[in-house]
């Protein structure tokens, strides 16, 4: 079944603020959520909810989003699930889920017992791709050095699940309280449990890869799929391709920016393709059919007799197709008429008897009488 459009999902326009969105959000996962609501379909409301908010909230997937919809990176195009587009410097959104449900719903989350588990940490690296491969897509494969789960233990960091104990000193708590008299009085301050480090558990038999740790660090092998018509300086996020959690927590993600090399020959401005053409002046005159590259092959443009140095010429839909907006940019050629450096006896001849049958262009003419008068 195809996705609805996220927009109609929260019941806001294309344009709507960040502020109207979390209201939106804000008002359907009440009604929907699963725990309060007695509709036969609220878990999966709830879900799809959800989903157009973790895009919408977030500026850079909400550009990516509007610019591919769900055929872009991360919105089920065929790029593998996992991808999410995002403009580097502005990875900002509205808090986590659990913040919003939790001014919702209401609750807390003090005194429970800390699982040890840390997320990962977040790895940025960058590709340098053709023109070509960004026009068209391409995949690539990265050697990222990153911590990963250990297998040996399955990120447990003991040598077995009953060498994990509660820790005796905070009660499984992870943070302990300390009490001191002052001038003003008997003064408590909570802090990190020193013997279990805040985890709330004690290994006795760390697991002898990771050393307790849950994970070691490997050169991983990842495979990047870059969709067609992405531009240079656009990126994307592969979640959970960080680093991984400290035993057993979530992984982090992997921002990619993409960097797309000059082009010996084209030049891009948006979906657009621009080129400069080099023709003689016999062709400039006289006219000729020239063959012209493009992203796509060579083409044969007419070039009318009288052509000028400068002229633009455009070749539909030769540029760079947008699987978002479903359509395909135009290739520009500008015409450049190129002056002979060297001359044979006989050239020289003919040019010279050229010059004496040529006129000066009657506009320029006045132009030059008029300054002298």
């Amino acid at each position: 079944m195809a996705k609805r459009d996220y927009y109609e999902v929260l019941g806001v326009t294309r344009d709507a603020s960040e502020d109207d969105i979390k209201k939106a959000y804000r008002t359907l996962a009440k009604k929907y959520h699963p725990d309060v609501s007695k509709e036969p379909d609220a878990e999966t409301k709830f879900k799809e909810i959800q989903e157009a908010y973790e895009v919408l909230s977030d500026p850079a997937k909400r550009d990516q989003y509007d610019r591919f919809g769900h055929e872009g990176p991360g919105f089920g195009s065929g790029f593998g699930s996992g991808f999410e587009g995002f403009n580097f410097g502005g990875f900002g959104g509205f808090g986590g889920f659990d913040d919003i449900l939790s001014s919702i719903f209401g609750g807390s989350r003090r005194g429970s017992r800390p699982s040890g588990k840390t997320r990962g940490a977040d790895l940025r690296t960058s590709i340098t791709i053709s023109l070509e491969e960004a026009a068209f897509g391409v995949e690539k494969e990265l050697a990222i050095n990153k911590y990963e789960t250990c297998t040996e233990c399955s990120g447990l960091g003991a040598e077995s699940r009953s060498d994990i104990e509660i820790c005796p000193k905070c009660h499984g708590r992870g943070r302990v309280i300390h009490e001191q008299n002052s001038l003003f009085g008997r003064i408590q301050t909570e802090t990190a449990c020193s013997n279990c480090r805040g985890s709330g558990e004690i290994i006795k038999n760390k697991c002898k890869t990771c050393g307790g740790e849950g994970r070691v660090r490997k050169t991983a092998r990842v495979k990047v799929k870059i969709p067609a018509g992405i531009d240079d300086g656009q990126g994307l996020k592969l979640s959970g391709y960080g680093e991984a959690g400290a035993k057993g927590g979530t992984p982090g993600d992997l921002y990619i920016n993409i960097s797309v090399q000059p082009h010996e020959i084209f030049e891009r401005d948006g979906l657009d393709i621009y080129m400069e053409m080099p023709i003689t002046f016999s062709q400039a005159a006289l006219g000729a059919t020239v063959s012209v590259p493009t992203l796509t092959g060579p083409v044969k443009l007419k070039i009318p007799a009288g052509t000028q140095t400068g002229t633009k010429f455009k070749l539909s839909r030769k540029g760079i197709a947008s699987s978002r907006a479903g359509t395909t940019g135009n290739q520009y050629v500008l015409v450049k008429v190129v002056t002979p450096t060297h001359l044979s006896a006989e050239q020289k001849e003919l040019f010279n008897r050229l010059s004496k049958t040529n006129e000066k262009p009657a506009s320029f003419f006045e132009k030059i009488k008029k300054f002298f008068s």
